[in-house]
């Protein structure tokens, strides 16, 4: 039998369980050397999660005093709806905590959030060679059939 989880808010004091996870995330797709996160981007980001001003927000997994996931989600203005689109940045569960339905959760509680901020849709993006979470969001959304392009300046 495994150990239940709830998913909640961050609390300040997680910072360290929180930035296990997010370099866990980092790793998983390769983001070293020139493409990594420096230290500065990812304490600007864990502030933000508590500032009331930032459109970006924090859900985490917790198993007892253990954080096993995360999600990081934003949200915007488009230009073909009124409500604010919310965009669900990263996904990621502890490598021992998967299969227990750790990122359907998280997956679930931005969607409720994503509701009650009045954004009538939530989206994301996920590594073309991801093919295990693709299995898993084809459960959970539709595939919108756009490519993403990008052009770091």
């Amino acid at each position: 039998m495994s150990t239940p989880f709830e998913i909640r808010l961050p609390r300040s004091d997680e910072y360290e369980p929180w930035l296990a996870l997010w370099e866990g995330y980092n790793a998983f797709y390769e983001r070293k050397g020139p493409t990594a996160v420096s230290e500065a981007v990812t304490r600007t980001t864990w502030g933000r999660f508590f500032d009331a001003s930032e459109p970006v927000h924090c859900l985490v997994a917790a198993a007892g005093d253990r954080l096993i996931g995360l999600t990081h989600y934003l949200y915007h203005r488009n230009t073909v709806m009124i409500g604010p689109t919310c965009y669900m940045q990263d996904l990621f569960t502890a490598p021992e905590a998967r299969g227990r339905g750790v990122a359907t959760a998280l997956i679930q509680a931005v969607y409720a959030r994503a509701r009650e901020a009045g954004a009538p849709r939530v989206y994301w993006q996920t590594h073309e060679t991801n093919l295990t979470a693709q299995r898993l969001y084809d459960t959970l959304a539709q595939r919108s059939g756009f490519i993403v392009y990008r052009k770091d300046l």
